[in-house]
């Protein structure tokens, strides 16, 4: 019996073609004029803002390039794929989207695959490093200042590295590039898992190793950190009064850490959720027209990053006290930029001051 259904499996999965495979034309759009049009309107808006917002982020960060700290690298990294998904991508859903159709063909559809996936892994990773960053200057006081700026850079080439061997991967015929359902946008070929055994290990290899392992890690560190937090007044009280500001300072840099991780998390899990479905589910099963959705909710995720970082940067400027000497740290405070994630600890006008998020 059980090689009976073994045999029956394998039939299906013979049988099974994605649905690229069973359109003369993959690449026409199954919604309607009217909802690519909205679509389209959507993109725009989300490409402009995440395009200025995080090129105003690069800008500033290029002024002071050589007094920037480990944490603030890395967060200039995450700008620039942010930055990355907006000008590399983006315009070719966009256009697709007025379009009607896919127009790029299947050279543009592979490219604009590879393109969205590299940076949204790079952003992923980029993130975790990040929160393991957070996690040594919260947890381990004593472990966390040894991180400089070369330790920085090596980091970088190291996310630079995974996120191009798992984007070029799909490149040496374990995987592809394909097609939406809706027909104009592209992504990983979620639909070879139900072709075959290699389609599945493929697509589980992808979601660990891309997904699932650097969550873990991330929600490991901000649950250590937040747990961490009860016994840490203690634990500084036991410095002098320049390390406990820098401390307190650290912990509320943290926040906004945490609520970048969170955003781009909320924004993707609909969409994780969704291709797994795909993979692993009934085949065919989710509905055209509610996979866009997910689709469209992940590609906002760029544009979280420097609205987080202006925010947080006027409710500190808002939590000021007035006076003479606060108007002559304004330009310095500026130049500081507080929208990044990392703190100046030997900065005179960020030591006596309290962040609020």
């Amino acid at each position: 019996m059980s090689g009976m259904a073994s045999d029956c499996n394998s039939s299906s999965q013979e049988e099974y073609l994605p649905h690229y495979m069973q359109q003369e034309d993959p690449f026409a759009s199954k919604l309607s004029r009217e909802a690519d049009i909205i679509a389209g309107f959507y993109l725009t808006v989300i490409g402009i803002l995440s395009t200025l917002g995080n090129g105003y982020v690069i800008f500033m960060s290029s002024k002071r390039k050589k007094k920037l700290r480990p944490a603030e690298i890395m967060t200039v990294n995450l700008a620039v794929c942010d930055l990355g998904i907006s000008v590399v991508g983006k315009p070719f859903s966009i256009i697709s989207f007025f379009s009607h159709r896919w127009i790029f063909g299947w050279m543009g559809c592979r490219w604009y695959g590879w393109a969205g996936f590299f940076f949204g892994c790079g952003s992923l990773i980029t993130m975790t490093a990040v929160s393991l960053d957070r996690y040594l200057k919260i947890c381990h006081l004593a472990y966390g200042t040894w991180l400089k700026r070369h330790h920085a850079f090596i980091c970088l080439a190291l996310i630079w590295a995974y996120a191009t061997f798992w984007a070029t991967v799909p490149f040496a015929g374990v995987g592809s590039y394909a097609p939406e359902p809706f027909g104009t946008s592209c992504t990983l070929d979620w639909w070879l898992a139900q072709a075959s055994v290699a389609g599945q290990a493929f697509v589980l290899s992808i979601l660990f190793f891309c997904l699932l392992f650097p969550t873990a890690v991330i929600v490991f560190s901000y649950v250590k950190i937040i747990l961490k937090v009860k016994s840490s007044t203690k634990e500084v009280a036991h410095y002098d009064t320049r390390i406990q500001n820098s401390h307190i300072l650290e912990m509320k840099l943290t926040k906004v850490a945490m609520l970048i991780c969170a955003g781009f998390l909320i924004a993707w899990i609909p969409y994780a959720v969704v291709s797994v479905w795909s993979a692993f589910g009934q085949p065919d099963s989710v509905p055209i027209q509610f996979s866009v959705v997910p689709t469209l909710l992940a590609k906002s995720a760029a544009m979280y990053n420097p609205i987080i970082y202006q925010v947080i940067d006027c409710k500190f400027a808002c939590c000021r006290s007035g006076g003479p000497k606060t108007l002559q740290k304004k330009s310095s405070l500026k130049e500081s930029r507080m929208y990044t994630i990392s703190s100046h600890r030997d900065s005179a006008a960020l030591s006596g001051t309290q962040l609020e998020v």
